[in-house]
């Protein structure tokens, strides 16, 4: 695994994670040959936004924004010379949201050296539903959105909204885990194919000149299996010369790494994992 850059993990200041201390994480990873790591810890939500899971724990809180930073800035400094070290936040579109996220951004973006923008929270009317918090919560989403294929069709809907929206200058330059939704695809299987909502993602990726977060996780989940995104995904990808960027997502320290062993590379012409400025 020489010479892997890890753009997506989680620290201990994430409240869903695990309490390993940030240096575990990075010695851990050089243990692995890592080259680089962004540690993309789970942004604040939007203050006057209900998170929809029943813990209140899909982000960091605000106040321990500070100290993230703060910390992770110190490691930077004392590990520069063992592997490149990046300060991210893994940040909510939020549908409706988007004025709070800009001036979140606005205002923490110039302390980022890279970050995320993922999809968890699909808008139904005036409600809001956390699309891969359990498969449980998944089945309810379904059943209030009318089926598993509705659900589906809100994802993708609302990623496109996410690469299309206007989060300002610092708007981050990666879409992670673009394929989330088929997290529970085993126990909640759609009826027709979305192919042309994928393809479609892709181009306006390619268009807006952003990054893919091949992320391994979706591999250890039992109902998943996969890659987020597949390999199909992956390679359009390639073809569309759209960068990739593997990311473990981890929440623990033994997490570094997952899903590298069986991740697709068999048909790549760029030299994945190493697509990461330098």
């Amino acid at each position: 695994m020489t010479g892997i850059y890890d753009g997506h993990i989680h620290t201990p200041y994430c409240p869903h994670g695990s309490a390993d201390p940030l240096t575990e994480y990075i010695e851990r990873a050089i243990q692995l040959g890592y080259r680089g790591m962004t540690f993309t810890e789970h942004a604040p939500l939007p203050e006057g936004f209900t998170d929809p899971v029943p813990d209140n724990d899909s982000a960091m809180e605000m106040s321990r924004l500070p100290a993230y930073l703060d910390e992770l800035t110190s490691l930077k400094k004392y590990y520069n010379s063992a592997l490149t070290l990046n300060i991210g936040l893994e940040v909510d579109y939020i549908e409706g949201w988007e004025n709070e996220t800009r001036t979140f951004l606005d205002e923490f973006g110039p302390r980022l050296d890279d970050a995320v923008l993922s999809v968890h929270f699909l808008k139904q009317a005036d409600h809001y539903y956390c699309l891969d918090y359990s498969e449980e919560m998944f089945g309810k989403i379904a059943a209030v959105f009318g089926s598993t294929d509705q659900v589906h069709s809100s994802y993708y809907r609302t990623l496109a909204q996410s690469i299309t929206s206007d989060l300002g200058k610092y708007k981050p330059k990666r879409i992670g885990h673009m394929t989330l939704v088929n997290k529970f695809q085993a126990l909640y299987p759609t009826e027709t194919s979305f192919d042309r909502e994928i393809q479609g993602i892709l181009q306006l990726v390619k268009t807006y000149g952003l990054e893919l977060d091949y992320n391994g996780a979706g591999l250890s989940k039992p109902f998943c299996k996969e890659p987020y995104p597949p390999d199909w995904v992956i390679e359009a990808a390639v073809e569309q010369e759209i960068p990739l960027v593997y990311g473990s997502d981890a929440h623990s320290v033994k997490g570094l790494g997952q899903g590298l062993d069986s991740i697709h590379t068999g048909s790549l012409t760029v030299p994945l994992f190493l697509n990461r400025s330098e």
